[in-house]
């Protein structure tokens, strides 16, 4: 069995994200995963990195939870809307509060290297735009994709790291939303 803990990175409940996270999850439990979600919106704790790295700052409860999901996870989904080019804020925080020294990499001693604390874990990024995704790629490089992909996912040991598009989402019919949640159902199922 398949274990696939689900991120969704939308501060607003009633966003279309949430569908998406609920395609991707029915269609997952329905080729005999086990799913466990993180919903930001719904957790409590401070985005803000106070002391970066100098000082850890304690942990609250939801995001110790979200170390043990992420950690019980073979399989992360990442679900977020792209928002100026890259993440929204409270996702960005979630990174820099968990992804931590010592929780998801390790520093070596008297080395430029690294420990990939992730490693084995594969990684799906389904991320809604304002923009054909084509577009977002050859025009702006993709921050988003690029700050999680590569510099967090892979740097802890992620790997391969698939992505989706999804979109355009403003102004977007019942029709087409439709069509997008069936094809992340289908992500869903075939566990990728």
């Amino acid at each position: 069995m398949k274990k696939i803990t689900i991120i969704n990175g939308h501060p607003n409940k009633e966003a279309f994200n949430f569908g998406v996270v609920e395609a991707y999850a029915k269609g997952a439990i329905s080729s005999g995963a086990e799913i466990r979600h993180i919903t930001l919106a719904e957790m409590e704790f401070d985005a803000n990195l106070k002391y970066g790295y100098q000082k850890r700052m304690n942990l609250e409860s939801d995001l110790l939870r979200a170390i043990d999901d992420i950690k019980w996870a073979d399989h992360l989904v990442w679900v977020h809307p792209v928002w100026w080019g890259g993440a929204p804020a409270l996702l960005k925080g979630f990174i820099d509060r968990v992804f931590l020294p010592g929780i998801m990499y390790r520093y070596r001693e008297n080395s430029m290297l690294w420990d990939k604390l992730l490693k084995g874990k594969t990684a799906h990024i389904i991320t809604t735009l304002d923009q054909p995704g084509w577009y977002y790629r050859m025009m702006y490089g993709r921050p988003s994709v690029n700050q999680l992909k590569k510099s967090t996912l892979q740097f802890c040991g992620v790997s391969p790291v698939k992505v989706t598009y999804i979109g355009i989402i403003r102004n977007s019919k019942e029709s087409q939303r439709a069509k997008w949640l069936t094809k992340v159902h289908r992500l869903g199922v075939a566990l990728k």
